[in-house]
């Protein structure tokens, strides 16, 4: 069980990790192409990412 939360832990940091910064990538494209629209979507994107990012620090702290 210990091993998965690990694992589960460092697979949602790398996934969070990317998917916040395909959120800040969107944004800029947002906000270059003056686009809204996908300047919000890149900060929900973003914003997802932190949250599944932080949520495998979580996993991994409560393995210890």
């Amino acid at each position: 069980m210990a091993d998965n939360l690990e694992k589960d832990g460092v697979e949602n940091q790398v996934k969070g990790t990317a998917k916040e910064m395909e959120g800040k990538a969107r944004a800029a494209v947002g906000d270059a192409t003056d686009n809204q629209s996908e300047h919000l979507k890149g900060h929900v994107k973003e914003l997802e990412g932190k949250i599944q990012k932080n949520f495998g620090k979580a996993e991994r702290k409560a393995d210890d």
